[in-house]
């Protein structure tokens, strides 16, 4: 089935013609993780999003699906044993988009240091244990100051001690969403971007449906539902204050930014991960990509416009600070950013910590780190079990961050509630979190739809359901990948393009290449181009060209200069497709065009 315009037009109809049992409002990671469960569990599920999928923050993450590197920090090994086992499933079920990237963590003799090495070891080898990667060729290794250098060259010598080397994984975050999206699409489920829910619909005093507006038609719709779920991250208050009760005040919103540079004035040859050298508590990401280096994040809080998280000059100063300190011979200015993005992560305002390279949460006790240094050094000698590491682990005192689940959690950082009105909010938690989040969500769910409407569902197992383009075995991803990329060479395709569109699309793959027997390649595209352009409007529901450069494709952040020769084809040729007026192109390229000025930070730089 094509998930595109003609499918949304479709959707929103059907919407309109039933009683949905789940209406999920919010198309980010939490929204989408949520429609494939609902719709692989058998219920009639609707979802409406206001933006474009994962246009807030699901696409404006680290881009990494991690094993809990700030937790690491705080030594709370509860949460790193959550973060290790759900980003397994994670790389289980979409296979093609968590990849592993072995992260360097140098130390640092300066105040404000967050480890030591011995304190680093420990850490590592208890990560290893919790990941089950010991004893394997992906687990940790120690660096002396020479051998981090020798990865390293470029990396400050003053002060560094040495440094450790240990498992995480990168992400592309806003194709995870739009892949959960796709199989929630195949399975069922009624999806459309471009619309706002602007009221609730009730019997009595119970929440019965919504309220919408089509943003493209600006026609107003009725949507009912037997069970109504936010998931709307930033936006959960403003979506619950919708309702006619008592305001409430619970995200807080905090604001990450990252800046990408050109690696030739940046080159690491994968990622780091370091203090910030101000003793603010912070720690810095500077990750590879596409030939491309990007870093940070900051973290502040937000009171703006949520749509519209700007960039600041002190974002860009502060960031600029730190990597120059760690990177004394690149001396990075404003001008060698070439592309950068703000996204708010929506955390909850009681939890003491912001995302997993958040500030300081709170330290262990000196004779709880004792027993954690004695219990993982007996389980490296084969003295102790792993159970038996773990219950110390379970026994650990100290203010940790986010140490005790609220009733309500469902995942660390987390909050599941049911208002009085019926409308349940499933807000906070992390990306890697996401599948166990609409778990919990679902698992009440299903409760009320049995209590409340007679409704009986089983849900499915989603630990080992695959997301679309997910049906790949992952134990032998690369070479299943490369087998794809093998049929893109078939058909046309150089190498290059066809493993770039077998590691984008996974066993999805296939379904682009059919799509060189029926497209004509368009003027100013070459083949590869073409077909990833009208796969994104047949089949993904890309309405517009930031959504193809910026959230189906990597274009606008890591491949900006090649983008450059791509905007006017592009434009031209979903102009063609979609048969737009004179004033639709137009409105289309001033959106564009507003899309690139924002990433190439035009409003800092023209100062």
């Amino acid at each position: 089935m094509e998930f595109s315009k003609t499918t949304r037009q479709l959707s929103l109809k059907k919407m309109q013609e039933r009683t949905l049992d789940l209406l999920i409002i919010g198309g980010g990671i939490t929204g989408a993780g949520l429609a494939l469960q609902a719709a692989a569990s058998g219920l009639d599920t609707g979802l409406l999003e206001m933006q474009d999928f994962a246009q807030g923050t699901s696409s404006r993450s680290t881009k990494l699906v991690h094993g809990g590197l700030r937790y690491l920090k705080q030594f709370d090994v509860e949460v790193v044993a959550d973060t290790v086992s759900e980003r397994a499933v994670v790389q289980r079920i979409a296979p093609h988009i968590p990849k592993p990237d072995p992260m360097l963590l140098p130390v640092y003799e300066e105040e404000g240091s967050t480890f030591s090495l011995f304190r680093l070891k420990v850490a590592m080898d208890l990560y290893d244990l919790l990941a089950n990667v010991n004893n394997t060729p992906l687990a940790n290794k120690v660096l002396s100051r020479e051998e981090v250098l020798e990865r390293v060259p470029h990396l400050k010598k003053e002060g560094l001690l040495g440094g450790g080397v240990y498992l995480d994984y990168r992400n592309n975050d806003a194709r995870l969403v739009i892949e959960n999206i796709k199989r929630a699409n195949r399975d069922g489920a009624l999806i459309a971007n471009h619309v706002k829910v602007e009221d609730f619909l009730y019997d009595g005093d119970k929440v019965v449906g919504v309220v919408a507006r089509d943003l493209l038609t600006n026609e107003t719709l009725e949507v009912k539902a037997r069970l109504v779920i936010n998931t709307t991250g930033p936006w959960s208050d403003e979506v619950r204050n919708l309702s006619k009760q008592e305001k409430v005040y619970k995200i807080r919103p905090t604001k990450g930014v990252h800046l990408v540079v050109d690696q030739s004035r940046l080159q690491v040859p994968q990622p780091i991960y370091f203090d910030s050298g101000l003793n603010d508590g912070r720690m810095i990401f500077v990750l590879p990509r596409e030939d491309k280096t990007y870093f940070g994040t900051t973290d502040t809080d937000y009171k703006g416009d949520l749509a519209h998280p700007q960039v600041s000059q002190e974002d860009v100063d502060y960031l600029l600070e730190i990597v120059n300190n760690r990177f004394p011979e690149s001396q990075l200015t404003m001008d060698d950013i070439e592309s950068a993005w703000a996204g708010l992560r929506p955390l909850l305002s009681g939890n003491s910590a912001s995302d997993y390279n958040g500030g300081n949460s709170g330290k262990m006790t000196d004779e709880s780190f004792d027993q954690l240094v004695g219990a993982v050094q007996d389980y490296l000698a084969h003295e102790k079990t792993r159970e038996e590491v773990e219950t110390v682990v379970t026994r650990l005192e100290g203010s940790l961050s986010e140490k005790a689940l609220d009733p309500s959690a469902v995942s660390r950082g987390s909050s599941l509630e049911r208002d009085a009105n019926g409308l349940i909010t499933l807000s906070g938690g992390k990306i890697t979190d996401y599948r166990k989040m609409a778990k919990g969500a679902m698992e009440l769910i299903l409760e009320l739809l049995a209590n409340e409407q007679g409704r009986q569902f089983n849900l499915i197992n989603s630990e080992t359901y695959p997301v679309s383009g997910g049906e790949l075995n992952s134990n032998n991803v690369e070479k299943e990948l490369e087998a794809y990329a093998q049929l893109g060479v078939l058909k046309g395709l150089s190498p290059e393009e066809a493993r770039y569109h077998a590691n984008l699309y996974g066993s999805n793959a296939p379904k682009v290449y059919a799509l060189a027997e029926t497209v004509k390649q368009a003027n100013g595209l070459t083949l590869s181009e073409t077909l990833s352009l009208h796969y994104a409007m047949r089949h993904e529901m890309a309405l517009s060209p930031v959504d193809f450069f910026l959230r189906r494709t990597n274009y606008m952040l890591f491949m900006r200069e090649k983008m450059t020769s791509l905007v006017a084809p592009v434009l031209e040729e979903m102009a063609r497709y979609y048969d737009w007026s004179v004033e639709e192109k137009e409105a289309m390229a001033a959106a564009l065009n507003q899309a690139i000025s924002e990433n190439d930070l035009v409003h800092l730089k023209n100062k």
